[in-house]
């Protein structure tokens, strides 16, 4: 298999092959129609990092956060779920290997249909101090501030751990300001994989260059809404949005329709330590999870403000299944 350099970014090479990418609904997306994202290491200028920001919608950032401290997050949460029966019998937490006698669709996560039993569990889980502390985590809140030349940040407490079993749903297409549409103030999301995950193992992937996408279907969003109430207006479920708040699961079809086939979905081989940064209107969904070991994908998905700026005031309180957000 051949590779290629990507520029300010030497230390990594990614492959040249491009998966065949699967979603929930719908036809796959063939390997023509996916590229790669562009990773960049913590050595390259801000300058050009909030130039590839701004022009992407997204950066990727290598092993912005200790290994570590990633895979005993990913460790902590699987033991706390594991009551449920979620993992294999005799695999470790911290590998998260999905129990392949479960039925995958009845062991989903945050944004699934999770059984009853799992409920309880999955809510706590955004409330433990391992969470907590984790979300904190002091290389993360540094670069957030310096990147985006604030002062102090802040973070939204609905913070939210997904994880996606092989064999279980992806999540739809969307772009964050249809579930934050509460403020007008400008965020950032950063989503951080909770250990390594291959490009056909259910990590997020971004349909390049959509952020003007995002925002000319947040304008048409908008119109269509000037004459509901305000909590109408804002909400991602009001009669002129899905009935699940996304654009899509079909990946392939909002690809030829929405983007007029002219757009590619980027995808990545992550690893545990880097993170991705998105725009408000970036357009992204998940893959199908398809990994051969079995292995759960996990993520955390975290939404950072300026200190001092209005906030979407409904995302002040944790996760809770069902709370339509």
């Amino acid at each position: 298999m051949g590779y290629c350099n990507l520029p300010l970014n030497d230390d990594y090479e990614v492959p040249e092959d491009v998966p065949t990418i699967r979603s929930s609904q719908g036809k796959d997306v063939d390997s023509s129609s996916v590229g790669w994202m562009e990773p960049v290491d913590l050595w390259t200028p801000l300058k050009e990092m909030r130039k590839r920001y701004n022009r992407n919608g997204y950066i990727w950032i290598k092993n912005l956060l200790s290994r570590e401290d990633v895979l005993a997050m990913r460790e902590h949460y699987f033991n706390h779920l594991s009551p449920t029966g979620l993992l294999a019998p005799n695999t470790h937490p911290r590998d998260g290997i999905f129990n392949p006698s479960n039925d995958p669709l009845s062991f989903q996560g945050v944004g699934g249909h999770p059984q009853a039993q799992c409920i309880q569990l999955l809510e706590s889980a955004h409330t433990t101090p391992e969470y907590e502390t984790f979300c904190k985590h002091p290389a993360l809140r540094s670069f957030v501030r310096n990147f985006m030349g604030w002062e102090q940040e802040i973070m939204l407490k609905r913070a939210m751990m997904r994880h996606n079993c092989p064999g279980s749903l992806a999540t739809g297409v969307h772009y964050d300001k249809l579930f934050l549409r509460g403020s007008d103030a400008d965020f950032l999301t950063a989503w951080v994989p909770i250990g390594d995950c291959i490009a056909s193992g259910g990590g997020l992937i971004y349909l390049e260059d959509s952020d003007q996408l995002g925002r000319e279907l947040e304008d048409e969003f908008r119109d269509h809404a000037k004459n509901l109430s305000d909590e109408e207006r804002v909400s991602a479920f009001n009669k002129h949005m899905a009935d699940d708040g996304y654009l899509s699961h079909d990946a392939e079809g909002f690809r030829q329709t929405q983007a007029k086939g002219q757009l590619k979905w980027l995808v990545g081989d992550s690893e545990a330590g880097d993170v991705v940064f998105h725009t408000p209107h970036m357009i992204h969904s998940s893959a199908a999870n398809e990994d051969e070991k079995g292995r759960i994908r996990l993520g955390s998905d975290l939404r950072f403000y300026e200190a001092g700026a209005p906030v979407d005031g409904r995302w002040c309180n944790h996760w809770k299944n069902g709370d339509k957000l």
